[in-house]
C-alpha cells in the first residue's frame, strides 16, 4: 500500500511494489514522482526525513542541510532574513537521503525507482484540482514579488501559454534529464559532480552564497529515533532539528489529564491547545541542530517535565509568549509492503515552491529553510555556517508499547505538523477512529498567543464556548492551512493494512 496526497505518484510507488520492490523501493519512487506531479510543495533542491520499519526495529533518517559556509548572521542586510532569493537557501538533502535510503534498505536497482518521475517529467501529466490551486496562487505570489532571480522559476513552472488550472498539461525536459542524470548515479551527481556544477555556477552569477563545496560536504545522518507513550501505544518521531518533539511533549501533557469521552468537546479542544501550545514554547525554546548546540530532549521528554507543564494548564486560554508559526508547504507519504516493512517519509521546498530560485535548464528549484533559523545570536537555532535550521517537516510512526509496529502517519503544513500529529493519534487511539476518519474530522490550529483558527466543520457552538475561555477564534472556510495528511495502519493479529488520504488535497491510497 502507498498513501500520498497526489495519484500518480502513489501509482508510480505502488507499481514498484508489483515490480517486487520493498516499501523502501515504493518510497523512494513516490518521493520522486512527487517532485514532478506535486512541486507546488516540494522539489528536488528540498530536504526530506523519513522513519523506516525493517528488519523489527524503527530507522531514522534526518536528510536535511545545513547553512552555506559562505552564510552568517553578518551577511544578512539589516539583519533580515529574506523568504525568497538565495539568502534562505541551504543545502538540500533530498536525494542524497534517496541514495542513502536505497542503499541500506533498497532492493531494484535505483534507476528503476526514478522512471515513473522521469516518464511524468518528460511526456507530462494533467494538473489535479488541489494542485492546480497552490500552482495559481504561487504564480500571482511570484508576479507580486518581481524579483529578476525569479527568470527560471516563470520558464519552468509558468512558460507562455501554459496556465495553471485542472486538466491543464504540465512538463519540464530539464527536471526529467536532471533525473535521470540523479538515477544513472544513484545522486552523486547532484552533491559532486555536473549538477553541483550548475547549481555553483548558477549561485556565483547571480550573488547566491551555496557552493560546490558546501554540497560535496553534505552528509545525510541516521538518528536513533524519539517517543513518547499515550494509551499503550509509542509515538515515534525523528529527533532534533526537527519538530517533531513538540508533538510528543503535547502528547505527555495530555496523558496524563481525563480527556472527555466525546471529541467534539470545548473541555476536550482546550486541553488540547493548551498543550500544543506549551509544547512549541519549548520547542522554539530549544530545538536547533545537535550537532552545534546540545538540545535536552531527554529532559523535554521525562515525566517530571510533562508534571510541570501540565501544572500550568488552567481554566482560561494562555498566551505561551512564544513566536507565531508560520506557513508552509510539504508532501508526505506512507508506504508498506508485503513483508512487514514500512516508511514515513516526508520531504519539502517550504512555503509553496520555496525560494524562487530554479537552477537555468535543470527544474532544481530550491527551497528556503533559512527562513527557520532565528537570528538572535545567543539562541541555540541561530544562523550559523554550516548548521541545519529548525525544521518542521516530520514524519510519524506509531507501535504498541510492546514494540508491535503499527505504522506510518503524517500531516505535512508547517508548523501545522505536530497538531497534526496530535489530533490524528487523539483521533485514532483516544476516539477509535479508523484512518480515514481520523483524517476527515475537522481540526483545529493554534496560531500565536490565544488566537486559534477551527475549521468550520468544529461548529459554531464549540467556537463560542472555546471564545468563552479566552481563545480568540477565526474559522477558516479554505481546507488548505489545517495539513494534508495520510496514514497507513497493519493489524497486528492478520497483517491487514488500512489506509486513509486526506480530503482536504488531491490524494489516493493505492493497494494490491
Amino acid at each position: 500500500m502507498v498513501a500520498t496526497s497526489q495519484p500518480l505518484a502513489a501509482q508510480a510507488g505502488l507499481s514498484i511494489l508489483q515490480a517486487g520492490g520493498n516499501a523502501v523501493d515504493a518510497a523512494i519512487a513516490t518521493a520522486a514522482a512527487l517532485t514532478v506531479v506535486e512541486p507546488t510543495s516540494n522539489g528536488i533542491g528540498g530536504d526530506a526525513f523519513a522513519l523506516v520499519w525493517h528488519g523489527g526495529q524503527l530507522h531514522g533518517l534526518n536528510a536535511s542541510g545545513g547553512a552555506p559556509a559562505a552564510l552568517s548572521l553578518d551577511a544578512l542586510p539589516g539583519g533580515q532574513m529574506p523568504v525568497h532569493g538565495w539568502l534562505p537557501v541551504t543545502v538540500p538533502g533530498a536525494v542524497r537521503g534517496w541514495a542513502d535510503l536505497h542503499q541500506r534498505f533498497g532492493r531494484l536497482p535505483f534507476e528503476q525507482l526514478l522512471a515513473p518521475a522521469i516518464r511524468y517529467a518528460r511526456d507530462g501529466y494533467p494538473l489535479s484540482p488541489v494542485l492546480a490551486r497552490y500552482w495559481a496562487r504561487a504564480v500571482q505570489i511570484y508576479q507580486a514579488r518581481g524579483l529578476p532571480i525569479m527568470e527560471e522559476w516563470f520558464r519552468t513552472f509558468a512558460p507562455p501559454g501554459f496556465t495553471p488550472r485542472p486538466g491543464a498539461v504540465w512538463a519540464s525536459e530539464g527536471h526529467a534529464r536532471t533525473l535521470e542524470q540523479i538515477a544513472a548515479s544513484a545522486g552523486a551527481v547532484f552533491y559532486e559532480g555536473e549538477l553541483a556544477a550548475q547549481i555553483d555556477r548558477h549561485a556565483r552569477d547571480t550573488g547566491g552564497l551555496l557552493r560546490a563545496e558546501d554540497l560535496a560536504a553534505h552528509r545525510s545522518e541516521w538518528v536513533q529515533p524519539i517517543s513518547a507513550d499515550y494509551r499503550g501505544h509509542r509515538v515515534w518521531e525523528i529527533p532534533p532539528n526537527g519538530q517533531g518533539i513538540t508533538a510528543l511533549i503535547a502528547l505527555g501533557i495530555l496523558e496524563g489529564l481525563e480527556l472527555p469521552d466525546e471529541r467534539d468537546s470545548v473541555r476536550g479542544l482546550h486541553l488540547q491547545i493548551e498543550a500544543i501550545k506549551l509544547a512549541f514554547r519549548d520547542a522554539h525554546t530549544h530545538v536547533a541542530d545537535p550537532r552545534h548546540v546540545e538540545v535536552p530532549t531527554e529532559r523535554l521528554l521525562s515525566a517530571a517535565h510533562f508534571d510541570e507543564l501540565r501544572g500550568q494548564i488552567g481554566e482560561a486560554a494562555l498566551d505561551p509568549a512564544t513566536r507565531a508559526p508560520s506557513q508552509g508547504g510539504t508532501v508526505y507519504l506512507a508506504a508498506a509492503d508485503g513483508e512487514g516493512g514500512m516508511v514515513s517519509m516526508i520531504q519539502s521546498n517550504y512555503m509553496g515552491f520555496g525560494s524562487g530560485v530554479v537552477v537555468p535548464g535543470t527544474g532544481i528549484g530550491l527551497h528556503n529553510r533559512g527562513h527557520n533559523f532565528n537570528l538572535e545570536p545567543e539562541h541555540p537555532n541561530a544562523l550559523a555556517p554550516g548548521k541545519r535550521p529548525y525544521h518542521t517537516i516530520i514524519p510519524g510512526f506509531l507501535t504498541r508499547q510492546d514494540g508491535v509496529p503499527v505504522g506510518p502517519f503524517g500531516v505535512m503544513g508547517g508548523f501545522m505538523q505536530p497538531q497534526g500529529h496530535v489530533q490524528v493519534i487523539l483521533n485514532t487511539l483516544r476516539y477509535g477512529m479508523n484512518p480515514q476518519e481520523a483524517l476527515d474530522a475537522p481540526r483545529w490550529q493554534w496560531l500565536d498567543g490565544r488566537r486559534v483558527e477551527v475549521e468550520y466543520g468544529l461548529g459554531a457552538h464549540l467556537s463560542r464556548e472555546l471564545a468563552g475561555l479566552g481563545h480568540t477564534l477565526s474559522v477558516q472556510l479554505e481546507a488548505g492551512s489545517f495539513g494534508r495528511g495520510q496514514i497507513i495502519w497493519r493489524d497486528p493479529d492478520t497483517g491487514v493494512l488500512a489506509g486513509g488520504t486526506e480530503s482536504r488535497a488531491d490524494g489516493l491510497v493505492a493497494a494490491y
